[in-house]
């Protein structure tokens, strides 16, 4: 092939009409991550746009909206006891994984249902 594929760029969750400052707390405040300023032109879109590292996550808005329940993004985390305790304090239910060997690993739901995984390598 002439072609290589590098790297992911973004990850995009859904979420429905008027998502945004629910996004902004869950995904900015309580996880932590930096909002990135959306393009003039797809703010009109709606939705909101985080980073972390070389990486980002974009929530879209999406009508009629269902959350994905199976699909999810998987995020590698330092000091997972740590993002437990944190979500524990913010009252962010979590179910901790131990079917990867290797790997401490817990799966949430973001405010609007969508599934996401956190593991730390062991």
């Amino acid at each position: 092939m002439s072609f290589t594929i590098k790297k992911i760029d973004h990850v995009q969750l859904a979420g429905p009409k008027g998502c945004e400052e629910a996004a902004r707390e869950f995904f900015g405040e309580i996880l932590g991550l930096t909002e990135v300023e959306k393009p003039e032109e797809l703010k009109k879109r709606g939705g909101v746009w985080f980073e972390f590292s070389t990486f980002q996550i974009h929530i879209g808005v999406e009508e009629p909206f269902a959350p994905a329940k199976k699909a999810h993004p998987a995020f590698v985390v330092e000091n997972i006891e740590d993002l437990k305790a944190r979500l524990q304090e913010k009252q962010v239910d979590f179910t901790s994984d131990d079917n990867l060997p290797g790997a401490s690993r817990i799966h949430i739901h973001d405010p609007f249902g969508n599934r996401m995984e956190f593991l730390e390598w062991v």
